[in-house]
């Protein structure tokens, strides 16, 4: 008996086991199943493919190198600094311009400031006093231009006074031009070269058009006529972000310039070329707001004749713009394309799992169905076949049992 079923379990080795497919005559559950198969392929071919380029191999690893350069001039004439012409050497800061520079457009100055006691501005609230003792000596005022000094000094009779104080004095003056002082910045332009590397192709390229036209970057602008230009209306910049250059110059502001790299390396390499975009980066609505604009202080120092030092105080407004760099690249590769097309039919396997589940349990003959495709097989004892004959042949009932013996034989759960 033994030797049997080793026999057997040896024998069953070279044994070969097929699927049972049943073929379902329903049209409903049918046209189900091609749309599913259809939506995986559209989604497979059109969005992982064609939108998403997944037979590609991408590096999204940009490494960026961006330098700017102004060009323009300005003449003012005001009281503090009389006629003077401003170049890009005054009005950008800092002078090596990177992915930050920043443009003066409106300013305040306070000229010949020393070290001396002064009055603090009326504007301070920790300044106000009635008294001496409001002003204790050594103390630092709070947002303030120096230190207390002790002394309350007051003016035409008043009640109250400001606080004497040990500062670069006069203190800074509160008001500022109503209209920006370089209104004519508009017109300045700025030349943005963006060096960009993809190292896992090795893959290098700038902004800039190779060109053999050594006029070209003197005389282009970049507009819907050059989209390849780097050359830039600083006017231009502020409007494409949804601003006013003129309103915004007069409080500042920062405006954001976004350089977005999409190269396909499968095509020619000039086929990838930047794309720009431009926005307003600070409140929109900056003129509402206690903290408008954007502005800072800076000050240029002197010495008279005396060897004493002095200097000239600048509050400068202006607009600040950032350039920002993302980008990728995609070159075609075996593995992702396999990896795509191994879960696409993946894909498809879901959806007949799916058709299953509404075949057999959603619709009215779920039942009948059912038991087509599962078959309940109970192992029992073989029965010698039946041999009553009529005239020679078997009966049609002996024939219908001799058919169901066998087909027990031979099925395997």
């Amino acid at each position: 008996m033994g030797q049997i079923a080793w026999k057997a379990l040896c024998l069953s080795v070279f044994d070969y086991k097929t699927e049972k497919y049943v073929i379902a005559k329903n049209k409903k559950v049918g046209v189900l199943y091609r749309v599913v198969q259809l939506s995986i392929m559209a989604y497979i071919v059109g969005w992982v493919f064609v939108v998403k380029k997944g037979y590609q191999d991408v590096d999204t690893s940009i490494q960026s190198s961006v330098i700017t350069k102004l060009k323009g001039v300005a003449f003012t004439n005001t009281t503090e600094l009389g006629e003077r012409l401003w170049d890009v050497a005054d009005y950008v800061i800092p002078p090596q311009g990177e992915g930050v520079f920043f443009v003066m457009t409106n300013l305040i100055v306070t000229p010949n400031q020393r070290q001396a006691t002064c009055a603090e501005s009326p504007g301070i609230p920790d300044a106000l006093c009635y008294q001496n003792s409001d002003c204790p000596a050594g103390d630092v005022v709070v947002s303030g231009n120096g230190v207390k000094t002790g002394r309350c000094l007051k003016a035409g009779g008043h009640m109250s006074g400001t606080c004497e104080i040990l500062a670069w004095c006069p203190v800074e003056k509160k008001g500022k031009p109503k209209k920006p002082l370089l209104a004519n910045a508009e017109n300045f332009t700025v030349y943005i070269k963006n060096s960009i590397r993809f190292p896992k192709f090795k893959f290098s390229k700038t902004n800039v058009l190779d060109t053999e036209d050594e006029t070209y970057l003197k005389t282009c602008r970049y507009g819907p006529e050059h989209r390849y230009c780097p050359i830039f209306l600083l006017g231009n910049l502020v409007k494409w972000a949804g601003s006013n250059f003129q309103e915004m110059a007069s409080e500042g502001g920062v405006i954001g310039i976004q350089i977005e790299w999409d190269c396909n390396l499968d095509r020619a390499a000039s086929e990838c070329s930047p794309h720009y975009s431009f926005s307003r980066l600070d409140n929109k609505f900056a003129e509402k707001s206690i903290s408008s604009g954007y502005n800072f202080r800076f000050a240029k120092y002197y010495k008279d004749a005396a060897d004493a030092d002095f200097r000239t105080l600048i509050k400068a407004y202006g607009i600040r713009f950032d350039v920002m760099v993302n980008g990728k690249a995609g070159k075609f590769n075996i593995i992702p394309t396999v990896i795509n097309v191994g879960s696409g039919l993946a894909l498809m396997g879901a959806g007949a799992f799916f058709c299953d589940l509404v075949l057999l349990y959603l619709i009215k003959k779920s039942n009948f169905y059912r038991g087509k495709k599962y078959e309940e097989v109970r192992s029992s004892a073989r029965k010698p076949l039946p041999e009553s004959t009529v005239n020679g042949n078997q009966s049609d009932d002996s024939l219908s049992r001799l058919d169901q013996l066998r087909q027990l034989q031979t099925v395997e759960t």
